[in-house]
């Protein structure tokens, strides 16, 4: 656990939520066993797009369409989302939401393979939320930044596992040790990387947010491994 859980519950406590149709689609996603963004996160995403007010996102998984519609309900306007995923049995679902919500004029679902379809897209997204399969974000790495125009927002989710990052690869369990490794070398690599700003929050399951430098204007920092 990132932050210790009386802490969490009062915070979110506080939330004020949002509309009738999150809420709804929400209580379902969570009944259903379907992974979606908590509390905490949902809330900065909120204050994100006030902040940023994105005019292209680029979502990386779809699931059943929550984040995506979070995103549509308190976002700009004229604010239009591509979003990715592979799950076939959660495409149909996310459609069918998308057109409940009253927002698939706003929302681009492309669906297969998330490595594949970054290479083929083209750049000038304001926002990339990076929200799949954790093991796959070292990967798509260089196509995220290629993707994003300058000083455009890398929002990656769940980057800190419960906090068995921070724990000796000889305690992670045999089957998850290839996550560990990659994420910390995901982690390493925003905060490495000249042409990104990075700050790694203990938000939810941890966030990574980093933003892109203006071309030409990259930080110089330090190559040295850790």
């Amino acid at each position: 656990m990132i932050v210790e859980e009386r802490m969490r519950t009062y915070i979110n406590s506080l939330d004020m939520g949002n509309t009738d149709f999150l809420e709804s689609l929400e209580k379902e996603a969570l009944s259903s066993g379907v992974p979606i963004i908590r509390r905490e996160m949902q809330s900065f995403i909120k204050v994100l797009l006030a902040v940023k007010k994105p005019e292209r996102i680029l979502e990386v998984g779809t699931a059943v369409g929550f984040s995506t519609l979070l995103m549509c309900e308190y976002g700009p306007e004229k604010l239009q989302v591509t979003t990715i995923e592979n799950y076939e049995k959660r495409i149909p679902i996310a459609r069918e939401n998308f057109a409940k919500a009253g927002r698939s004029h706003q929302i681009t679902l492309l669906e297969g393979d998330a490595g594949q379809i970054l290479r083929e897209l083209e750049p000038g997204f304001d926002l990339i939320f990076m929200d799949a399969a954790k093991g796959q974000y070292i990967h798509w790495l260089e196509d995220a930044v290629r993707l994003l125009n300058p000083e455009g927002i890398l929002l990656s989710d769940n980057v800190l596992q419960e906090g068995e990052l921070i724990e000796s690869r000889y305690l992670v369990e045999r089957r998850n040790r290839t996550i560990y490794k990659r994420m910390r070398d995901y982690l390493y690599a925003l905060k490495h990387d000249e042409r990104l700003l990075t700050s790694i929050l203990p938000l939810g399951d941890g966030a990574a947010l980093s933003i892109r430098q203006p071309f030409g204007q990259e930080t110089s920092r330090s190559k040295e491994t850790i």
